[in-house]
């Protein structure tokens, strides 16, 4: 059974940090990305971010790039979102799901599967 949990959210002041974390079972990271998606409170949801597990690729939205990095620990089957420079606008419940990619590989082909349960960041002005 594929899970995923994410932790690490929380409560921040803008221009902040928060890192959050996805820990994944059931599957490989041979053979899937894990990305993380988020949604805002009224707004669709939104793809962010994502790590291909075979090689270590990494992509971003226009609108976290530069300030978002994420990462894996594959031995220990972690995905990790480092969040700086946060502004309110970054407000959301953030979640990790398991991905499989297409090429032109990115964020507009991602294909998120089985995701978490969610974690809330709340950025204050």
């Amino acid at each position: 059974e594929v899970q995923l949990v994410e932790s690490g959210g929380g409560l921040v002041q803008a221009g902040g940090s928060l890192r959050l974390s996805c820990a994944a079972s059931g599957f490989s990271f041979d053979d899937y990305a894990v990305g993380w998606l988020r949604q805002a409170p009224g707004k669709e949801r939104e793809r962010i971010s994502y790590i291909s597990g075979s090689d270590g690729r990494t992509y971003y939205a226009d609108s976290v790039k530069g300030r978002f990095t994420v990462s894996s620990d594959n031995a220990k089957n972690m995905v990790y979102l480092q969040m700086n420079s946060l502004k309110p606008e970054d407000t959301a419940v953030y979640y990790c799901a398991q991905v499989v990619e297409f090429p032109p590989y990115g964020i507009a082909t991602m294909k998120p599967f089985t995701r978490g349960q969610g974690t809330q960041v709340t950025v204050t002005v």
